[in-house]
């Protein structure tokens, strides 16, 4: 009996260390390029987010939807990629972007409360002259 729990333990352990790879997906659209963002919008699917990934493409994001505005803060332990957060108010507007470094605890915070996060690799919002103010468009934001 000690064996299976040990091995369940230990499998549970492994699972936990794997990247969330089938969330749903949702289409933005921010200007001309179109976003595919894997949608975590329950408090497990939040705290994992973008943990553990090795490699995302360009195109894709992870966007975090909470019930209610309020200050979010991020941060990137267990996370192996550098990420860009946009910080995005209900009707899409990008209200601001943070650069954050891979395995850091340092937080990145919402300048005002928001219900939207949106996470993309490093730089991804700069290349596309993207900036606060600056509104996305899908059917999760309001108008």
């Amino acid at each position: 009996m000690g064996l299976c729990v040990g091995l369940f333990g230990a499998l549970s352990a492994r699972a936990q260390d794997l990247p969330q790879l089938n969330l749903p997906r949702v289409s933005i659209t921010a200007g001309f390029y179109q976003i595919d963002a894997q949608v975590a919008q329950t408090p497990e699917q939040r705290e994992v987010g973008l943990m553990f990934r090795q490699t995302m493409p360009q195109h894709e994001g992870m966007i975090f939807v909470f019930d209610e505005p309020a200050m979010q803060c991020f941060w990137m332990k267990n996370t192996h990629l550098p990420l860009s957060a946009a910080f995005i108010a209900d009707n899409g507007e990008i209200v601001n972007i943070e650069d954050m470094k891979p395995y850091s605890t340092n937080s990145h915070c919402s300048a005002r409360a928001v219900r939207f996060v949106l996470e993309m690799q490093q730089g991804w919002f700069a290349k596309k002259n993207l900036k606060s103010g600056f509104k996305l468009s899908a059917p999760i934001f309001q108008k």
